[in-house]
């Protein structure tokens, strides 16, 4: 392939001891959308033009695999769908795509509401006497309730608190490696005492994996792939949840007409929505859209080429790591008027047809999507109905508003609010219909 322009950069290099995030803020303020940089002592293309995103992750896929960047969770997560790629990837989308089907999915309606009941119940609690929740750590604990429950089934009593260090421990370091990578045995064990029993099949995520046949060659997903797909679940289907919820919450208590129109949507609701009903309640699913704009989990996505390409005028030499963030493109002035702001009309469906496709990719975008997308979006969407059909949150702030750019986009500060029931009491806990 001919050579073409380099894109322009900066001369110094950026290494673990700083900011990313920032760092990246401030070169794309420096250079434009697209610039050239050494990080971490690789050569990198960062970029926020849609284009050139829909190239890598879209047009021109086959020719990239995850970057560096995974490596901070492939020592956890071992070669899970997250991580693993080429056959192997495509071997293990097949079999795990039919446990996300939209019926599936809405099987777990029940059980994700009354996770919330309870949440709900402890924060009416706080309410009545006028004391504060953490609303970091407890939407953190219902988030990895909820994914537990999806994947253990009737097992969650026995296995649920042994994970409860996902929630509670937020350093994603070598410690906490090694502490979660020992509940690879609780999980096989599990497994292993559902095949000695007769009726050891039940509806969820666990069952599902173990049933799995690859349609080419009807061989089952090995027991190692079963813990790595397991672990993998349980982190990416807790952490982009609760993350998301956290922010929402904030910025709800920041922006009070939009938390009054939420609050109409939810004390308008007759009976406990389906799948099926979420569109037609739009106003919680605009919240949730403006939510992961602004505080997209998974912030910057990062690829690698394997062979030459070209991004525009761009020349992209073989190794090449392309970052993708996420949280600049969904912040971009030149996309999104006021970026900064909290405007969830923006997604009123009368207007997506203004956007450009990857305008916004919270879940990624592409062939490899995140495939519990359904999944995480369902358990949002209730999860704010169910609680702001009697509830209002609070915030005071006693410290600065502080982003930490892990592996997911976090609140460096957990927040702290009040709970006010706003309801008069005689709204009833909603039922299926």
């Amino acid at each position: 392939m001919e050579r073409g322009l380099i894109p322009p950069g900066p001369t110094e290099e950026h290494w673990a001891t700083g900011d990313l995030l920032d760092w990246l803020g401030r070169q794309f303020s420096r250079f434009g959308d697209t610039f050239r940089a050494s990080v971490y002592g690789t050569t990198v293309y960062a970029t926020r033009d849609l284009e050139f995103a829909y190239h890598v992750l879209i047009a021109n896929w086959q020719n990239y695999v995850k970057g560096q960047f995974i490596k901070r969770v492939a020592f956890l997560l071992g070669n899970g769908l997250m991580v693993s790629e080429g056959e192997l990837w495509k071997r293990q989308r097949r079999m795990i795509q039919p446990a996300f089907h939209p019926q599936s999915i809405g099987a777990l309606t029940q059980m994700i509401a009354g996770v919330n009941a309870a949440l709900l119940k402890k924060w009416q609690l706080a309410a009545r006497s006028d004391s504060s929740v953490n609303v970091t750590r407890d939407v953190s604990a219902m988030a990895l309730e909820t994914v537990m429950r999806a994947i253990f089934g009737p097992d969650y009593e026995l296995v649920g608190a042994r994970f409860n260090l996902v929630a509670e421990e937020p350093a994603r370091d070598w410690a906490f490696a090694q502490a979660f990578r020992a509940l690879r045995k609780l999980i096989l064990q599990v497994a292993d005492r559902r095949r000695a029993e007769t009726a050891g099949f039940y509806d969820d995520f666990l069952s599902f994996l173990m049933a799995a046949r690859d349609p080419r060659d009807g061989q089952p997903m090995p027991d190692r792939q079963i813990v790595n797909e397991v672990l993998t679940l349980i982190v990416a289907g807790h952490e982009t949840t609760a993350s998301t919820l956290n922010w929402t919450w904030y910025l709800l208590s920041q922006y009070p007409e939009a938390e009054a129109q939420l609050v109409r949507e939810a004390s308008d609701l007759k009976h406990l929505p389906d799948l099926a009903d979420l569109p037609r309640l739009p106003w919680s699913r605009q919240i949730i859209e403006e939510s992961m704009r602004l505080y997209p989990p998974g912030w910057l996505m990062t690829r690698k080429a394997l062979h030459d390409d070209r991004l525009g005028d761009y020349f992209v030499p073989a190794g090449t790591e392309i970052y993708i963030p996420p949280y600049f493109i969904q912040r971009n002035p030149a996309i999104w008027p006021d970026p900064d702001d909290f405007n969830p009309g923006r997604f009123d469906p009368a207007h997506a047809q203004d956007r450009h496709r990857l305008a916004t990719i919270p879940f990624s975008a592409g062939p490899r999507n995140c495939i519990g997308e359904r999944f995480a979006r369902l358990e949002m969407q209730l999860h704010l109905l169910i609680i702001a059909r009697h509830l209002r949150l609070r915030f005071v702030q006693s410290e600065p508003i502080e982003l930490e750019a892990g592996v997911n986009l976090r609140s460096k500060h957990d927040f702290i609010m009040y709970p006010e029931i706003h309801d008069d009491g005689h709204l009833q806990t909603l039922k299926s219909r």
